[in-house]
């Protein structure tokens, strides 16, 4: 019969996890392709991490992610009449913000409102 880890075994590989996350949506800031890899990981691994304060931070990233590919796309539409470009800027600042936000809260072992926006 198999042994369900206990809950601080279970908490520590969810903050692992949300580490690495945070790591790749960090990284994706230069290169871009690695927050396709940790939305991927929020969404396959967000029933294993449900009922722990780690939670907050899969819903945190995953909102993150979302906001800012919406945000750009919109920008990358108003290029044409140059609104785009400063909008794009905001919304790259907006995401380092939240990237870095979050991080140091899982970091301080805290939760993140995930149904805040800033």
């Amino acid at each position: 019969m198999e042994q369900m880890p206990s809950d601080d075994i279970r908490t520590e590989q969810a903050r692992k996890l949300a580490t690495i996350c945070y790591a790749l949506y960090a990284i994706s800031c230069i290169i871009g392709i690695t927050a396709i890899a940790a939305i991927i990981i929020n969404y396959l691994k967000r029933d294993d991490v449900a009922g722990t304060w780690v939670a907050s931070h899969f819903e945190w990233q995953i909102k993150t992610f979302w906001y800012t590919l919406v945000g750009a796309f919109v920008s990358w539409l108003l290029m044409f009449i140059l609104i785009g470009f400063p909008m794009l800027l905001a919304v790259g600042v907006w995401a380092i913000y939240r990237i870095v936000k979050g991080w140091l809260a899982l970091n301080d072992g805290k939760a993140v409102d995930a149904s805040k926006l800033i």
